[in-house]
């Protein structure tokens, strides 16, 4: 593959775009890590906050409150270079990358999501209770499918978020496109000059993203959150 790339575009651009491309698979994965690990703790944040129990709502909003105060860039310092430096212990970047960004995630998540169960009227609650159902029941039965619908569009932009925050894992030795991107704009090579390299690695991420935002967009529309509006017309 890396020959192909050589061969039409020539050296050293063919091997740039190779290795760009290649990092990028490394983006994706760890979007996916944050996103399903922030999916799966951001779900039992949202089932403390919205339960009866007053000291768990107190203990979902900190949560809640403290980690969407906290910079993404400042979490991976710690986790990655803090925290090693510390205790005298070495953390592998992708472990690293990984909590930090699933923390995050989780945080919004949660947010996103009681906002999305809150907006249920509160006759579901009532009506499920005198059905004779439990809390448990009646967000397995009766809630969780109707806020899914209200949850589903902006959950889909905040993956957008997730992308653009892996971009700040290189700091830590995380192997992502931004970190092969800087590598090369930093190279004495010419031809990788930062105003060549960034532009590249711009598309590259608007490529991953933008599709995500039509999609949220899409879902908005369909789903109800926004009217639709006539597209206007030329003379």
């Amino acid at each position: 593959m890396k020959e192909a790339f050589v061969a039409v575009l020539g050296k050293p651009f063919g091997i740039v775009i190779f290795q760009l491309i290649d990092a990028t698979q490394f983006t994706i994965y760890l979007s996916l890590i944050a996103f399903i690990g922030g999916g799966i703790v951001g779900l039992l944040i949202t089932l403390v906050k919205t339960s009866p129990s007053r000291y768990g709502k107190m203990a979902a909003t900190g949560y809640i409150w403290t980690f969407q105060s906290v910079p993404l860039l400042l979490m991976l310092f710690l986790l990655g270079l803090g925290i090693p430096r510390l205790f005298g212990i070495v953390i592998d970047p992708w472990l690293a990358a990984g909590i930090a960004l699933t923390v995050y995630a989780s945080a919004y998540l949660a947010d996103v999501w009681r906002g999305a169960v809150e907006a249920v009227p509160t006759g579901q609650w009532e009506g499920g209770r005198s059905l004779g159902f439990g809390f448990l029941q009646i967000v397995r039965l009766i809630i969780l499918p109707q806020a899914f619908r209200l949850s589903l569009a902006p959950t889909v932009g905040f993956m957008v978020q997730i992308i653009k925050g892996t971009s700040l894992a290189y700091i830590i030795g995380f192997h992502d496109l931004m970190n092969a991107g800087k590598r090369w704009a930093n190279a004495p090579v010419t031809g990788t000059e930062p105003y060549i390299i960034f532009p590249i690695m711009a598309l590259i991420y608007f490529c991953l993203c933008f599709p995500l935002s039509y999609w949220s967009r899409y879902l908005e529309r369909k789903l109800g959150s926004v009217p639709k509006r006539k597209l206007p017309t030329t003379a």
